[in-house]
């Protein structure tokens, strides 16, 4: 028999070693993250504080299903309209919770959606405007118990 071929507990240990490395992911995002991916939605744009407003219980006794709705001050108009709008947190495995695209056809710039919150953390709605500025609104959410926590 050859060395070359490797046993069954060889080949065993190699593909139990390859998946555990599939499936190990950071179990929560950072807030260097979190700026990243919102510098990545705003693409270059300097994002300020104001038009958004972020709708959502500043205590929530599960993170399961916390309803949140996203509403931003804008005519929508041709000439001034919401094109975007997208949720960020610190603290789940993904920064990116939502994107909605918009269009000056919507008639209301407001998005409702739920999402699964991992633990107590910030969130911040961006939207993004037809003339390429950017505006937010930030929340801090108490989770009393969490969702989407990832253990080993």
């Amino acid at each position: 028999m050859s060395n070359s071929i490797p046993t069954r507990r060889q080949a065993l240990a190699a593909g139990l070693g390859l998946s555990a490395a599939v499936l190990v992911r950071p179990a929560a995002a950072t807030q260097d993250e979190m700026t990243q991916a919102m510098s990545a939605f705003a693409a270059g744009a300097r994002i300020q504080v104001g038009r958004v407003f972020l709708d959502v219980a500043r205590l929530v006794d599960n993170g399961n299903a916390v309803p949140a709705t996203v509403s931003v001050e804008s005519p929508m108009s041709p000439t001034d309209h919401v094109t975007a709008i997208a949720i960020f947190n610190e603290r789940n495995p993904q920064t990116e919770v939502a994107s909605f695209q918009l269009g000056p056809r919507g008639g209301l710039a407001k998005v409702s959606t739920r999402i699964r919150l991992a633990t107590t953390q910030k969130l911040v709605a961006v939207a993004r405007m037809n003339d390429g500025s950017c505006w937010s609104h930030t929340i801090e959410v108490f989770v009393t118990l969490a969702a989407c926590i990832e253990t080993d």
